[in-house]
C-alpha cells in the first residue's frame, strides 16, 4: 500500500481539527471576553532510509540523508490571551478589564471560576453575580437603600455608592483581579469561566491597577478579541489545504490502479 495515502489521511484529519477551531472562534465572535484559539501542529515520525553523515568513501561522508515523512498532527490548541477592545454598556453591574487579571467567582460546587466577562448583575440581596448566578469574589454586598445611579467603580476597584440622607458616597468593596504565570494553561470549562490546572500556576491576587494587574473599567465590556478577517482567511486556507490532501489520495489511488493493471 502507498504510504502517501495514509500520509495524506492525516493532513485532511489536522484540516479538520483545524476547521472545528476556526468554526469555534467564528462563533463566539461576539461573546463578552472570549479569547481566540489556535490549532499548532507537529510533524509525524520519519522513515531513515539513509541518515545523513553515512560514510560514502574512505574520506567522504554523504552530505544530506532520505527521509519520509509520516504526515501531520494536532500538537495543541493555543489560546491567544490578547486585550479585545472595549465598549460602554451604561448597564450598572458591568465591568471590563483592560490589561491583565481575571474576574474570580464562585462555582456551584464551591471551586472558583476565572473570567474576563465582566458581565455581573445585581440580585435581590445586593450581592454582584454572574448571568448563571455564579457570586463575584470577594463578595461585594450593597446597602439595600443604596441610590442604583450613584454606584460607581474606579479604575482601582473601589466601590462606591450614596445612601439616603449622606452626601459623601460610601465605600462597600473593593474588586479584586487574579493572573497566572501561563494564563495559555487554563482550562475553559463553558460558560465564559476558566478553570486553574497546574500547567497554569496558581492565581495571583491583586488589586486592578497595581503588580501588573490592568484596571477595571465601569461600565463597559471587553470584546471578544476574534479578527473575522483573519479567521475568514484561515478557513479558506483550511480549506484548500484539506482539498489539496484529498487529491493526494486520489492521484494515490490512480496510481495503485495504473500498477494493479498491469500486463506482462
Amino acid at each position: 500500500m502507498m504510504r502517501s495515502l495514509w500520509t495524506a489521511a492525516t493532513g485532511m484529519h489536522g484540516q479538520q481539527f483545524n476547521i472545528d477551531t476556526i468554526s469555534n472562534n467564528l462563533s463566539n465572535v461576539n461573546t463578552n471576553g472570549y479569547k481566540q484559539v489556535r490549532a499548532d501542529f507537529e510533524d509525524l515520525i520519519y522513515l531513515n532510509s539513509r541518515i545523513a553523515g553515512t560514510p560514502a568513501t574512505e574520506r567522504t561522508v554523504t552530505p544530506t540523508g532520505i527521509q519520509v515523512g509520516h504526515g501531520v498532527k494536532v500538537g495543541a490548541s493555543q489560546r491567544i490571551f490578547s486585550q479585545g477592545s472595549l465598549r460602554q454598556t451604561d448597564a450598572l453591574g458591568d465591568m471590563a478589564v483592560m490589561g491583565e487579571g481575571f474576574f474570580r467567582v464562585l462555582n456551584m460546587d464551591g471551586t472558583w471560576g476565572y473570567t474576563r466577562d465582566g458581565s455581573f448583575k445585581i440580585d435581590a440581596n445586593g450581592q454582584f453575580v454572574s448571568s448563571n448566578g455564579y457570586r463575584l469574589m470577594p463578595e461585594l454586598v450593597l446597602p439595600p437603600n443604596f441610590l442604583p445611579a450613584s454606584l460607581a467603580v474606579s479604575q482601582q476597584g473601589q466601590v462606591t455608592v450614596k445612601i439616603p440622607g449622606q452626601d459623601d458616597p460610601v465605600t462597600v468593596g473593593q474588586i479584586e483581579l487574579y493572573r497566572f504565570i501561563n494564563s495559555a494553561g487554563l482550562q475553559a470549562v463553558g460558560e465564559n469561566l476558566f478553570m486553574e490546572t497546574p500547567a497554569s500556576g496558581e492565581a495571583l491576587r491583586g488589586r486592578p491597577g497595581e503588580d501588573s494587574m490592568g484596571k477595571v473599567y465601569h461600565k463597559f465590556l471587553e470584546n471578544s478579541n476574534v479578527s473575522v478577517v483573519k479567521e475568514m482567511v484561515g478557513m479558506i486556507v483550511a480549506q484548500r489545504a484539506y482539498e489539496l490532501n484529498s487529491k493526494a489520495i486520489q492521484t494515490s489511488d490512480a496510481m495503485l490502479g495504473i500498477a494493479n493493471n498491469l500486463k506482462r
